[in-house]
């Protein structure tokens, strides 16, 4: 029997609809910069880039949690080495379909070479019924398949990268980090909290800070400001439902 690729269903954030899938935070994410942290995929231990600004959430559900690494890394060494058609006929042959309407690319990590976006390109071409989308930093792969990309197959430039100057000389539809409501309002940002904008809409939009912060940092002081005022973060049922089904 070929081995699957993991697939979560909905969490404290997404729909029930949505199929998840993930890999390791940081070690697939070859144009992350501000929010560059990755764990350890042995011990778990964090480390944050040394531009990192604010921490990726998905890194601290891998330090969290054993399993979540697990599934995550079990998902890479499924994929590395193998040529495009390869990795279409892998992800294709995995996807869940059953009472599933959108697929999320990425809750954790990013495209991580051109053959691996190319063909997740192909797989949304193979599923027209299903909508794929993914916020991603790797804007050197998208760029060179402008021309190409299905309808089906929503892209979101996610600012804080090392390319995020092709944003501007490309009109990349795109999402920015914001410490705050206010910040979000100054610029003329509608705030998405549920992924909603990321697959439906069409204009720019704002994320708020969430996640956890390395202490002392002027992230973490904003964040837990947020948190007290009942804003900013995911619920603890996200990470539990990562915790009792990524594997």
């Amino acid at each position: 029997m070929i081995d699957k690729l993991k697939f979560a269903k909905g969490n404290a954030k997404l729909a029930k609809d949505t199929a998840i899938f993930s890999l390791p935070a940081g070690h697939t994410c070859p144009a992350a910069l501000l929010c560059k942290s990755f764990s350890n995929r042995v011990t778990g231990k964090l480390t944050d880039g040394p531009k990192c600004l604010f921490r990726c959430y998905a890194a601290t559900g891998e330090n969290l949690f054993r399993n979540i690494r697990i599934s995550r890394w079990r998902n890479f060494d499924l994929l590395r080495g193998k040529s495009q058609a390869e990795i279409v006929e892998l992800i294709n042959s995995s996807l869940p379909r059953k009472g599933i309407k959108l697929v999320r690319i990425h809750s954790s990590g990013d495209f991580y070479s051109q053959t691996y976006f190319d063909a997740w390109l192909e797989v949304a071409r193979l599923n027209p019924n299903l909508i794929f989308y993914a916020y991603t930093k790797a804007l050197h792969f998208w760029v060179l398949r402008l021309m190409e990309i299905p309808d089906n197959f929503k892209l979101v430039a996610s600012r804080g990268g090392k390319f995020d100057w092709l944003i501007e000389r490309h009109n990349l539809r795109n999402v920015s980090v914001v410490f705050s409501e206010k910040e979000a309002q100054d610029k003329r940002l509608l705030l998405d909290h549920d992924d909603c904008l990321a697959w439906k809409g069409e204009s720019n939009f704002a994320l708020l800070l969430h996640g956890t912060q390395p202490m002392g940092t002027a992230a973490a002081k904003i964040l837990y400001a947020l948190r007290r005022a009942g804003k900013g973060g995911y619920k603890a049922a996200y990470f539990k439902h990562y915790k009792n089904h990524s594997h």
